[in-house]
């Protein structure tokens, strides 16, 4: 934990890679607010309420960190939430409102980086790139057989900006693009060069599968293991997205019974994923820690995004607030 010193208390959490405080100018604050950074995640309810306890305004790092009523009722000083981009699911919006906090968010970031993960991922899980390297970095040489994906079929389910990334990605790599979600049209999967197919279908015929949707009660647990179960037993399916589209049992039962090939997951029921979680072992399981928005150029966007929708805060004129 570090801090700047004077005024109202902010803390700055989950600053897991320690650059937050050197990404923006937080003293241009002074000294009517002084910020403090965690670097380290806390998740239960009470150790988080206690850590909260003397501070005015959080800045969040996207979801990391949940604040919930429960929690909002547990932070009488708390009066503003600045949360790194322009939506936040875990936060209980009409808890803050109820509660007169201001809720801002900053909408500065890479749309870039997210698709660049994804196919990242495809591409390493499909070649078993950390199987080889590994085996290089142990002293061995080639072990096993990469899975080809020229020609193969990529399947994108949620066809929204990232979704249509991934996909021209996939046609880039002479793969043929298929794609379901709820509100698809043909029209509009045509526009993109991509055929638009039924949720069954999309799952019985995909060798890679993608997901891009937004996490809500109509997508919550859509994939289970009916849709699984579709799945060839040679497919790939990569999770960018959120973890709870996923039912995450079914999976580890399809990755554990070899139903499919295997998964690449940057996303979890729980974030940072505990210690003797499934996906930290298997081995048709390549895992990453919830990165797809962790790119330089989004974190030199949102920092100072935050500083600016404190001063606005500070000043009495709150600026992008999602909860007005």
């Amino acid at each position: 934990m570090t801090e700047t010193t004077g005024g109202i208390k902010i803390a700055v959490l989950d600053d897991y890679q320690n650059v937050g405080r050197s990404l923006a100018d937080w003293a241009s604050l002074a000294p009517r607010a002084q910020a403090v950074f965690f670097h380290d995640h806390v998740d239960d309810i009470e150790q988080v309420a206690a850590r909260l306890a003397d501070f005015e305004a959080v800045v969040l790092m996207r979801e990391r960190t949940p604040i919930t009523a429960d929690l909002i009722a547990r932070l009488p000083k708390l009066k503003l939430i600045v949360t790194v981009g322009m939506w936040n699911a875990s936060v209980d919006f009409d808890a803050a409102k109820a509660r007169g906090i201001v809720i801002s968010g900053t909408p500065g970031g890479d749309p870039a980086a997210t698709p660049a993960l994804t196919w990242g991922l495809v591409l390493a899980v499909t070649r078993g790139i950390t199987e080889q390297a590994g085996s290089v970095r142990a002293g061995g040489w080639q072990v096993g057989l990469g899975a080809d994906i020229h020609g193969k079929t990529l399947g994108v389910l949620g066809l929204g900006k990232i979704g249509q990334a991934v996909a021209g990605f996939g046609k880039a790599f002479g793969m043929k693009v298929i794609a379901w979600s709820q509100n698809l049209t043909l029209e509009r999967a045509a526009e993109g060069g991509v055929e638009r197919v039924e949720k069954d279908e999309l799952f019985r015929r995909a060798d890679v599968l993608c997901i891009h949707l937004k996490l809500g009660e109509r997508t919550r647990g859509l994939v289970g293991a009916r849709e699984l179960g579709l799945m060839k037993k040679t497919a790939y399916l990569v999770n960018t997205a959120r973890g709870p589209i996923v039912d995450e049992l079914a999976l580890i039962a399809a990755l554990e019974q070899r139903k499919i090939a295997g998964a690449a997951l940057d996303v979890f029921d729980e974030e940072p994923l505990p210690q003797n979680h499934a996906f930290r072992y298997l081995p048709n399981v390549l895992a990453t820690p919830h990165i797809g928005y962790v790119s330089e150029k989004t974190y030199r966007a949102a920092y100072p995004d935050a500083v600016e929708d404190i001063r606005a805060w500070l000043d009495g004129k709150p600026i992008r607030v999602l909860n007005g």
